[in-house]
């Protein structure tokens, strides 16, 4: 895939080891502790293994979402292909100071829209915490609907879908 897909005011490149330090700091916000789990990531060297092992793995890719202005990365953009799944699944998480500022549908939005992507995928689908609001609308903001509710490692998941068909 051709790196980074750029909008207007971000741009996504590929995880790698020199994103360590941003890592550990956005895998050890209560945001991503509370909706998506304690990764045990406690230092920079856990850090640096958790992004080995994301990029060792073939159905999973992270994109680093950056912003233009500035250089920084304020977020990650994921794209999983999860055992209980039938189609890959997109997440997000930014870190607190960036959350809220209409980053992650800007990225969401062009990685859905990316030639690539689309040929790969004729379905996306999420997966949410019911009491998840804020990923629930962008969920919907971005046109997917909810499915139905799955039992994974004994929580309660809604599943939402988007056909691929721009």
């Amino acid at each position: 895939m051709k790196m980074p897909i750029l909008t207007s005011n971000l741009s996504l490149g590929p995880l790698t080891l020199n994103d360590a330090p941003f890592l550990l700091e956005l895998v050890n916000t209560p945001g991503w502790k509370q909706f998506i789990g304690d990764r045990n990531v406690p230092d920079l060297q856990a850090a640096l293994v958790y992004i080995q092992k994301i990029i060792d793995t073939p159905n999973v890719t992270y994109f680093m979402v950056k912003l233009h202005s500035s250089n920084t990365t304020v977020g990650v953009l994921t794209l999983i292909k999860r055992d209980y799944l039938p189609n890959h699944d997109i997440g997000f998480a930014f870190l607190p100071a960036y959350s809220g500022k209409g980053y992650a549908y800007e990225a969401a939005w062009a990685l859905l829209k990316e030639p690539e992507i689309l040929a790969a995928h004729s379905r996306i689908l999420a997966t949410t915490l019911p009491d998840n609001v804020r990923s629930i609308r962008l969920l919907e903001k971005l046109g997917m609907t909810f499915e139905k509710e799955i039992t994974q490692a004994g929580e309660i998941l809604r599943v939402y879908g988007l056909k691929l068909d721009y």
